[in-house]
Parts: C-alpha cells; sequence; structure tokens
C-alpha cells in the first residue's frame, strides 16, 4: 500500500495526510483497535466507523517527532497508532523513555481534550502509520453523533488513567530505589 510520507527531517515537517476511507484495510483495522475493551462502556461498530470517518491517515519516518512536549502550537489533535512504535519521553531531551507504545495505542488526546501544551515528546522508533483526529472533527462528532462521542471519550479517559496509574507505579519504584540507596550510603 502506497501512503504518503513526510521529508526525512525529523525537524519541524507536518506529515502528510489523506482520508481514511482511501485505504480501507487501515480504516477497518482503526475500528478494530476503536473497539478494544477500554472501559466500562465499549464503543459499538458503528460509534467507531463514525469516528474513523472523522479520522486522518498521517505517516512518520522512523525518528520523527509525532510531538513535542511543549507545543503550544501542534496541540489540536490526537493520534491512533496503527504501525510502529512509539517512545515517550518527557523532560530533558536525553532522558530515558516513559514508555513505548505501539499499535492500538493513542497519543495527544490530553491536549486534544483542553487545548494545552504537549506534555511529553513522542518519536517514532520506526515508521508509524497513524490515524488522527483533530479537535474540529471531535467537535463534529460531538455535534452529529452524540453517543459515540460520549463513548469515545470515556474510552480516551480510561486511557490518561492507565497512563496515570502506570506512571504511579514509577514514581513508587524510583522513591523505593532512592531509599534503598540512602540506607546503603
Amino acid at each position: 500500500m502506497s501512503v504518503p510520507t513526510p521529508p526525512a527531517s525529523t525537524e519541524a515537517a507536518a506529515p502528510r495526510s489523506r482520508a481514511m476511507d482511501e485505504v480501507p484495510a487501515l480504516a477497518a483495522q482503526a475500528v478494530e483497535y476503536l473497539r478494544m475493551p477500554r472501559a466500562a462502556v465499549p464503543m459499538t461498530a458503528d460509534d467507531a466507523r463514525a469516528v474513523v470517518a472523522l479520522m486522518r491517515l498521517v505517516s512518520y519516518p522512523k525518528g520523527g517527532a509525532l510531538f513535542r512536549e511543549g507545543d503550544e502550537h501542534n496541540a489540536h489533535h490526537m493520534l491512533l497508532l496503527l504501525e510502529g512504535d512509539v517512545a515517550v519521553d518527557a523532560g530533558p531531551a536525553d532522558s530515558v523513555a516513559i514508555s513505548v507504545l505501539g499499535p492500538g495505542s493513542v497519543l495527544g488526546e490530553m491536549s486534544l481534550s483542553d487545548g494545552a501544551p504537549r506534555s511529553a515528546s513522542c518519536t517514532a522508533m520506526s515508521p508509524v502509520l497513524a490515524a488522527g483526529l483533530s479537535r474540529a472533527g471531535l467537535e463534529r462528532l460531538i455535534n452529529d453523533k452524540p453517543q459515540a462521542a460520549a463513548r469515545l471519550l470515556v474510552a480516551l479517559l480510561h486511557c490518561t488513567a492507565e497512563r496515570l496509574r502506570a506512571l504511579s507505579q514509577q514514581l513508587q519504584m524510583q522513591a523505593e530505589v532512592i531509599a534503598s540507596q540512602r540506607l546503603g550510603a
């Protein structure tokens, strides 16, 4: 399948996009990922198709920046990963990845919901294909298909809660390591 890719530079080059319905196999894959049990109120196939109809297929090369921490000008969309892996990190440029996310994962949902600057940087560890949903697309979904929008928002809330719980566990482990180092010193 021929999907346009952005220029090789990982700097400010914007990814190219196209309508999801131009690649039916990837649209179907996006529907299945959205239907995965993420919350107490799972999305129906019709809900997921309504969301995917508003998404754009985007691609990033290995090493490409999907998001940069603190970016306030690129905070109007989220991505559903379809292919490839993405490293998520926050803090200094040489920091260790907070996590590595793969197909079926959602990125950028917090900035989509509140428009605040990106809270982390996300870098493609391999070529990445993703389905992007803009704030305008979300608003359209809310107006045209409020039940589908509600189910999507519950699923995104569930994703955010899972990430906060994982981060809490990481911080707890870090605190334990620091405490054991102090005892040993």
